[in-house]
């Protein structure tokens, strides 16, 4: 049991502690030795807690059987163990983490509060790690809501009236998804071979007493799909994605954007393919207003994006956007789409982290908020500025970085979709998407780069940051390239969870 339950438990623990613990505990006897130690400690922390991720993953398998901790009533167990899709989702979830942490170091050097921001960034890794071991709904449900309750302080973390109401209106919308999730809670456990809502690849319904609930049941679906879309920033339950991006600190936006908004994926993978199972769903209407949404989405996203001024919001749109693929993908319930999904959720995870850490060490070297203040920047920042213009390429789909796998895969199996008119429609979607994507993102990489022969480069000075924000940079934009470069390994797994989920 422990090996599920210390990546959760101990990052908690050190978060609590980090929060209660009075300031002197932190002090090095020196100017700024309170910061430091308060960044060494929880660097370790975070480091100790990827470790026990990592010890879990390589010392349990997928057959081994779940674990039980405790009892909530008599036949509602919060049970622990993971299969390859939690597998996924953690280590995601750890690179995300790690670098946007160690990114933190340098960026909450002029903020303050610091040991409130790691406090509650370390119980909301381990409430992370939470979902992605949960074996039952029951389990995953009880871990979604504290996600939502522990990461809402981070949000709110400036203090500012715009994070205020960012905060709240993340904290209204996520209490309406989940209430939609919780009636289908109590609405599946009637019709489940299981009780206990244990997950099963290809669902879990008895087909048994199925039979005349099939209109309840897709009611259901729908609104459990619909309540966990609202963390992946669905339309028409996506406004809080871009109050709330914006609001917070960049390494924040990083992790809601690469990590948070992957909860409400992760949630509807499990109900969609391992409680009702794609045969009852497909072609049904669920699939195709689910469909519809997710091509909404995607275009409204991009549409949002290109528009916006501002360099954080523009990027919060795109989330809302390039999620929608993700969801567009599972949503078709086929293997090479559901592959591409899959690949996607990890390279997005990936790319929009180090879009969003390039435009805090903009930020925090500059104070420069908006795409138009950014003329030349590339000169001052070129270490920044190249990052982000590699993940930038990816975002778009353009070889060889690896967002150019996930939508190759997401196109061939829209194409290969039942209704072809649905498939060319969704085809279509996200070819204008990229090519909006390509619209709102290149523009900083050209104003930053290439301002003309008459701009005075003799009054630019160099802003490079320091390493603690380059380094994480650095890794993320190599991992953008690499995994376009070498993705077999990547699609070959994911090839084979698919074909278990799908048949």
């Amino acid at each position: 049991m422990s090996t599920y339950l210390l990546p959760i438990l101990f990052p908690i623990a050190a978060g609590i502690a980090t929060l209660v613990l009075p300031g002197k505990a932190f002090t090095l006897g020196k100017p700024g030795g309170e910061r430091r130690k308060i960044c060494i400690v929880a660097g370790g922390f975070l480091v100790v807690t990827a470790l026990l991720v990592l010890n879990a993953l390589l010392a349990t398998t997928v057959k081994d059987a779940p674990q039980i901790a405790f009892f909530l009533t008599r036949k509602l167990p919060i049970q622990f163990g993971f299969d390859e899709v939690g597998r996924i989702f953690a280590v995601m979830i750890s690179a995300v983490m790690l670098t946007a942490g160690f990114f933190s170091f340098a960026y909450m050097k002029h903020e303050q509060h610091e040991k409130r921001y790691y406090g509650f960034y370390l119980i909301l890794y381990g409430m992370l790690n939470g979902l992605v071991f949960a074996d039952n709904l029951i389990t995953f449900y009880l871990f979604y809501e504290l996600m939502t309750i522990t990461s809402m302080p981070l949000v709110l973390h400036t203090q500012t009236k715009e994070a205020l109401l960012a905060g709240l209106k993340y904290l209204f919308y996520s209490f309406c998804g989940a209430y939609m999730v919780l009636f289908g809670l109590f609405q599946l456990g009637r019709y489940c071979l299981s009780n206990t809502l244990t997950f099963g690849a290809g669902g879990i319904l008895d087909m048994s007493i199925v039979e005349g609930h099939e209109t309840l049941l897709l009611i259901t679906a729908f609104l459990m799909i619909l309540g966990f879309s609202v963390k992946a920033g669905m339309f028409p339950l996506h406004a809080w994605l871009t109050k709330a991006h914006p609001a917070a600190p960049a390494p924040i936006s990083a992790v809601l954007s690469g990590i948070v908004v992957k909860a409400g994926v992760l949630g509807i993978i499990r109900v969609v393919y391992y409680l009702f199972g794609t045969k009852f769903l497909a072609g049904t209407w669920v699939q195709y207003v689910w469909l519809v949404l997710s091509m909404i989405t995607i275009l409204m996203g991009s549409m949002l994006a290109y528009m916006e001024k501002g360099l954080k919001k523009r990027l919060a749109y795109s989330t809302v956007s390039q999620v929608s693929y993700i969801l567009f993908g599972l949503a078709l319930m086929q293997q090479t789409a559901f592959t591409g999904a899959l690949l996607h959720t990890v390279f997005h995870a990936l790319m929009k982290a180090a879009l969003f850490l390039s435009a805090g060490a903009v930020i925090y070297q500059t104070g420069k908020k908006n795409v138009s203040e950014l003329s030349g920047i590339g000169k001052q920042m070129p270490v920044v500025m190249w990052c982000y213009t590699i993940a930038s390429l990816g975002l778009i789909g353009i070889p060889p970085a690896s967002g150019f796998i996930s939508k190759w895969s997401l196109a061939m199996g829209a194409l290969a979709f039942p209704m072809r008119a649905v498939g060319y429609l969704g085809v279509a979607a996200l070819l204008v998407s990229a090519l909006l994507t390509a619209g709102y993102l290149l523009p900083v990489t050209i104003r930053g780069f290439f301002v003309g022969n008459d701009f005075d480069y003799g009054s630019l000075k160099k802003k490079e940051p320091s390493k603690f924000m380059t380094v994480p940079l650095l890794i993320l934009a190599a991992a953008t390239l690499l995994l376009g470069m070498f993705p077999n390994g990547m699609i070959s797994y994911i090839g084979k969870i698919a074909e278990g989920l799908i048949r």
